[in-house]
């Protein structure tokens, strides 16, 4: 590969970070002023109203389906709807946020940061192709949701942590598989792609971040609240 080229995959993979960084800053402010200014309000709707946040999830779930039918069709759309679902998710997540403490969340981000990028460079320089484990993770990713919402109904702590700890292995795999389509893009393109492919690419390694983080947290929470004990 010659070194313009290098500069180049460098501004390719630059952008669709860049592109993933506004999507989480987003959310993190949304967060942010959700918990610090309205915190006394979202715990009254939570205990009052416990079936805001399945719904939450539900809008996400649809936001994103939508969203990536914009971005496969290059709508002009996909970059606002994906700044509406990076505010959306923000939103969401605060409901979640809010039981935890600023520490736990901070080693939970530490860690999740560290994994994904020592992933994300595994799936960009392995000569191995991680389609079929892509795949599989996919397929697995399904039988989560269909176990967190069998959760919403029935509860219990062992079966949290046993979703926690599938979705964290799965988001393992996903961030090193997705990284590995981010260079196989390039590789195909040189980088010429368009804006809807880009913000596609982006969600892709958005929603691995926050799904790694989310589950990292209830995870390490869980272990420091029975340490406690």
């Amino acid at each position: 590969m010659k070194n313009s080229d290098r500069v180049s995959a460098n501004s390719f993979y630059s952008h669709i970070y860049m592109i993933m960084g506004f999507g989480l800053l987003i959310s993190s402010l949304v967060s942010f002023i959700m918990i610090n200014y309205f915190g006394n309000t979202m715990m009254n709707i939570l205990q009052n109203n416990y079936w805001v946040l399945p719904v939450t999830w539900v809008i996400e779930l649809i936001t994103v389906y939508v969203l990536g039918r914009f971005t496969s069709n290059n709508s002009s759309t996909a970059l606002p709807g994906f700044i509406f679902y990076s505010a959306l998710n923000g939103f969401t997540l605060s409901f979640s946020l809010i039981y935890y403490d600023p520490n736990s969340i901070t080693i939970a981000f530490i860690i999740a940061a560290i994994m994904f990028f020592g992933l994300a460079i595994y799936g960009t320089l392995t000569k191995r192709s991680l389609t079929g484990a892509g795949k599989a993770a996919r397929a697995g990713l399904l039988g989560v949701i269909i176990a967190s919402i069998i959760y919403i109904f029935t509860g219990g702590s062992t079966f949290d942590l046993i979703i926690s700890l599938a979705s964290v292995i799965i988001f393992s795999i996903l961030i090193a598989y997705d990284n590995q389509r981010i260079k196989n893009v390039y590789d195909r393109s040189y980088g010429d792609v368009t804006r809807g492919e880009e913000i596609n690419l982006a969600l892709s390694v958005y929603l691995d971040f926050i799904n790694i983080f989310t589950n990292i947290l209830r995870i390490t929470s869980k272990n420091s609240n029975n340490n406690s004990h």
